[in-house]
C-alpha cells in the first residue's frame, strides 16, 4: 500500500497498480473516469486490425464532419482532410487527438474495441462513446471509464512480444505528454525509440487523460528493468495539479525501482 510519507492527504481518488509491486498498490479495482487513457483500448484494437490484415497502415480515411472535435490534437486545426489509419493512430498516441480518435472509432466501430478489451482480459474497462466537446446531458456521461489494475495489466501486455503490442507501444513512445507519472523519471522526453531492458538510461512510453476533474496516465518504464503503471485520479474541478504532484510523487517510487 502507498504510505503517508510518499502520498500527502489528497483532495480526490488516487488509484494506482504497478503489477509485481503490491506496495505501490492503491484503489487499484476502483473504476474510474479515464479521459483520454481509454484512447489505449482503440489503439489495441486497430493494432490488431493492422497485425490480421483487416486494416492496412497506409489505408486512406477521409474525415467526416462528424469526426471533428475540439479539445486536445491537430487535425481540428489542420486544412487536410484525409489522413491513414497509421497518421490516425500516431496521432491519437501523440498527442492524443479528438479528431484522430473519433474517425478511427467510426472505422473500427465501438462494439468491436470493446470486444477487444474484454478478449484482452478487461472487465470493467470500456468505451462509452466517442469523444464529445462539449458532451451534453443525453450523451453518455464520460469517454471511458476503468480500473487501474486492468490497465496495469494491459500495460504489461503491451510491453510484450506479440507484433500487435510491439506496434502500440511504438505508438506510445511518441507520446507528447510526460508531465504526470514521468515528469520526476530522469528520461529523454523525445526518445521515440522503442528501447529494451537494461538498455541504458531510462525509457518511457505513456498514455495520458486530461479531463475536468481527472488527471490518468498509463505507461511503460525501462530502466535495469522494467516497471509498468497506471494511475488514475478522480478530484473535484479546480484540484486536479494537486492530484498530478501526487502521481509525480508514485512516478519517483517507480523510477527508483526501475533502476
Amino acid at each position: 500500500m502507498l504510505t503517508a510519507d510518499l502520498l500527502p492527504t489528497l483532495p480526490g481518488t488516487l488509484a494506482v497498480a504497478v503489477p509485481g509491486h503490491p506496495e505501490l498498490e492503491h484503489d487499484s479495482d476502483q473504476v474510474l473516469p479515464l479521459a483520454s487513457v481509454g484512447k489505449l483500448l482503440l489503439l489495441a484494437e486497430v493494432a490488431h486490425s493492422l497485425t490480421a490484415g483487416t486494416l492496412a497502415a497506409d489505408e486512406p480515411v477521409d474525415l467526416s464532419e462528424e469526426d471533428y472535435c475540439g479539445g486536445s490534437g491537430l487535425l481540428a486545426k489542420l486544412s487536410a482532410r484525409r489522413w491513414t489509419v497509421g497518421d490516425l493512430a500516431r496521432l491519437t498516441s501523440a498527442v492524443s487527438d479528438n479528431t484522430a480518435t473519433n474517425a478511427l472509432l467510426r472505422i473500427t466501430g465501438l462494439n468491436r474495441v470493446n470486444e477487444r478489451a474484454e478478449l484482452l482480459g478487461l472487465e470493467r474497462t470500456r468505451i462509452l462513446d466517442r469523444i464529445r466537446e462539449p458532451r451534453l446531458a443525453h450523451h453518455a456521461p464520460t469517454f471511458a471509464v476503468g480500473t487501474a489494475r486492468e490497465l496495469a495489466g494491459l500495460a504489461e501486455r503491451i510491453a510484450g512480444d506479440e507484433p500487435w503490442a510491439r506496434t502500440v507501444l511504438g505508438w506510445m513512445a511518441a507520446c507528447g505528454d510526460r508531465s504526470m507519472v514521468p515528469a520526476l523519471i530522469p528520461h529523454d522526453p523525445e526518445d521515440d525509440t522503442v528501447r529494451p531492458v537494461a538498455g541504458g538510461h531510462p525509457w518511457v512510453a505513456n498514455k495520458t487523460g486530461t479531463d475536468v476533474g481527472a488527471r490518468c496516465d498509463v505507461g511503460v518504464v525501462r530502466g535495469r528493468r522494467q516497471l509498468c503503471y497506471a494511475v488514475l485520479t478522480s478530484c473535484p474541478p479546480g484540484h486536479e495539479f494537486a492530484m498530478v504532484q501526487a502521481m509525480r510523487a508514485v512516478g519517483a517510487r517507480i523510477a527508483a525501482l526501475a533502476g
